[in-house]
């Protein structure tokens, strides 16, 4: 057997006869568990925050979604039609025009956005699950399905034929023009609300959805000019090879985005985050964990007359130092298990019971992430290891003969 390893085992075994060492030691495992497990802790609470922030634009956010590049609108031609419902592994795709518009009721004036969809929308995006009043909007009607927000700052509810809304896009023109009247200067539909949604503040602030008949009734767009469109892919489809195919059907003036790209502020945001949460819990870790330095230091300090006569059986100084390095190692190997499994025990019991709310009616999100585990475990254990081999080199020919 090794024999660093076979005394490094011994002495893990043995309590000092120093209790202010023992003490120490103790501090130093304590020190790497709570390291560990309100690293994991916290790397699982942000994890939960972020699933949490990101399951609304999962609602609203289709798989892929292709836009023009230039202007606000392209042409969709009936080859390109037939093209798309051949790749197999497109489940739906909803043709899509949106424009900003005034939103006029009872004489309150609100600019939000109008989104006008066709009947595979709800199959792309789950918007009508979302729905707290009324019902979804049907097709070739004036009917609307208005966000929370937007109700609220109007004051109308749902189908209040008392409040028929007003919607006024401009019509298309040049230089500056004298308003005189709404209806030489601005297109207009009139709608009835059959439903209110509820997402977040910012969708429920800006959008109304309409079908895409109103929509382009109010633009004046051809029948195949369209603003976007938003697929739903199968499961496993190979998404990087669709995005891929549906950009050479469409063509460069039309940008393929995925749910990523689509998000992109919001996704560098929370990884931002996320790092900067990693590297200051690291810190705090480092900071508990290296309390293994003076331990190790303390034993070593300890076992200076073992360490002599090991010297004079012919043991080298490297040997000596693996002792301590391997001893390091193990305190912080045992301390890191134990840590993580306090750590899940904790998130466990705030999935379960939801102990720490964020208001009343909702628990802070937690969410156990396997990556979560094996980014704690290396992190833990790259800052034991240090800690180790910085204590080991302690072990110098001078301090074990005395010299």
């Amino acid at each position: 057997m090794n024999v660093s390893l076979y005394i490094a085992k011994r002495y893990l075994r043995s309590k000092s006869s120093n209790n202010a060492i023992n003490f120490i030691t103790i501090i130093a495992l304590v020190g790497v568990v709570l390291g560990a497990a309100s690293l994991f802790v916290v790397l699982s609470g942000f994890a939960g925050l972020k699933d949490f922030t990101l399951q609304f634009s999962n609602v609203v956010d289709p798989d892929l979604k292709a836009e023009a590049t230039i202007g606000k609108s392209f042409i969709l031609s009936n080859d390109q039609i037939y093209q798309l419902n051949s790749i197999e592994d497109i489940a739906f795709y909803s043709e899509i025009i949106e424009e900003r518009a005034v939103i006029n009721t009872d004489g309150k004036n609100y600019l939000a956005t109008i989104k006008g969809v066709d009947g595979n929308f709800n199959k792309v995006n789950a918007i009508d699950s979302e729905i707290t009043q009324g019902d979804w909007l049907e097709q070739n009607s004036n009917q609307v399905v208005a966000g929370w927000g937007v109700s609220q700052n109007l004051s109308f509810g749902v189908l209040d034929y008392g409040k028929a809304l007003n919607i006024y896009v401009p019509k298309p023109g040049k230089g500056q023009l004298k308003i005189t009247s709404t209806k030489n200067y601005f297109n207009e539909v009139k709608a009835i609300n059959v439903g209110i949604f509820d997402i977040n503040e910012k969708l429920n602030d800006t959008y109304v959805y309409s079908s895409i008949s109103l929509a382009r009734r109010l633009l004046n767009y051809k029948p195949n000019q369209i603003s976007a469109i938003e697929f739903k892919l199968n499961p496993n489809a190979d998404e990087t090879a669709i995005k891929t195919e549906i950009q050479n059907i469409l063509g460069e003036n039309i940008m393929v985005k995925n749910r990523i790209q689509l998000n992109d502020a919001l996704y560098k945001m929370l990884n931002s985050e996320n790092l900067l949460i990693y590297l200051l819990l690291t810190l705090v870790s480092a900071l508990l964990i290296f309390n293994v330095i003076g331990s190790i230091i303390m034993m070593i300090l300890e076992k200076k007359p073992s360490l002599n006569t090991l010297f004079n059986l012919g043991v080298p100084i490297k040997n000596m130092r693996k002792i301590f390095f391997i001893q390091g190692s193990v305190i912080t190997l045992i301390g890191c298990l134990v840590g993580l499994f306090l750590g899940f025990l904790v998130v466990l019991i705030q999935q379960t019971f939801g102990l720490v709310p964020i208001t009343p009616t909702l628990a802070y999100p937690v969410s156990v992430k396997l990556e979560n585990f094996v980014i704690v475990f290396l992190t833990i254990s790259v800052l034991g290891i240090i800690s180790s081999k910085i204590s080991a080199t302690r072990v110098t020919e001078n301090l074990v003969t005395g010299n």
